[in-house]
């Protein structure tokens, strides 16, 4: 008992810090908190995640509403149902230990990616790319936002955070069917999903108390640190 409270209180303090970061930058609930969560247990991975990622985004997509460009995202959507498909296959195949070096490379990488000196424009081609590897990274790890972020990261910054979480809003409910069709999410899932979601509006609701308070830059450099320490860490636990 103590064991599961214990656990139970630690995936909370993750999820509160990535919620509170994806609500005060756009995205990174995921990023910072799969590859922690996996280390605790592989069935907060992906989807609890999922689930918070999808009461995350319903608070920020409500908040950023006047600021969402539905046209501009189509495109993305639209590829995002096979990429999911593919994750959800993805997922019935790998074994554990390739699923945490996936976690951390992919953490890794978008790591590598965010400090990147060029631009990319979000053409369509782009989007659809964009939303093909979210979906798959989504489904698969609970990881599909930095495809999207990357292309979207120099809009201003309500608009960044209207536009990704109005993305992630319609993903986390594309995952979650899926991984409910493909038997990876189960009532034992939404057991675990259930007490982590006050964690969740928690964080929400700081991010936005701070969001005007504390530079977006200090933040950014905040997340980075963490996603390098959890996505080491997941490569470490996959190769030992």
């Amino acid at each position: 008992m103590y064991e599961f409270e214990a656990v139970t209180l630690l995936a909370m303090g993750i999820f509160f810090l990535g919620s509170f970061v994806q609500s005060a930058i756009g995205f990174g609930l995921a990023i910072v908190a799969a590859p922690l969560l996996y280390q605790i247990s592989p069935d907060y991975v992906p989807a609890p995640i999922c689930v918070a990622g999808f009461f995350v985004s319903v608070m920020n997509s409500f908040k950023y509403r006047q600021d969402i460009s539905v046209g501009g995202l189509k495109t993305a959507i639209l590829w995002r149902v096979p990429g999911s498909i593919a994750g959800g296959l993805l997922l019935s195949i790998v074994s554990a230990q390739f699923l945490s070096l996936w976690l951390g490379a992919l953490v890794l990488i978008a790591l590598l990616i965010s400090l990147l000196p060029f631009r990319l424009e979000p053409t369509p081609r782009r989007m659809a790319v964009a939303g093909l590897m979210s979906g798959l990274m989504g489904t698969s790890s609970g990881i599909g936002g930095p495809p999207m972020a990357l292309l979207l990261q120099h809009q201003e910054a309500n608009s960044l955070r209207g536009n990704l979480s109005a993305f992630f809003l319609f993903s986390s409910v594309l995952s979650i069917i899926v991984l409910v069709a493909m038997g990876h999410f189960t009532m034992h899932h939404l057991y675990l999903s259930l007490p982590l979601l006050p964690a969740v509006w928690l964080g929400y609701r700081v991010a936005r108390l701070c969001v005007n308070k504390i530079s977006k830059e200090w933040i950014r450099i905040f997340a980075l640190v963490l996603c390098f320490i959890s996505g080491t860490s997941a490569i470490i636990q996959g190769v030992l």
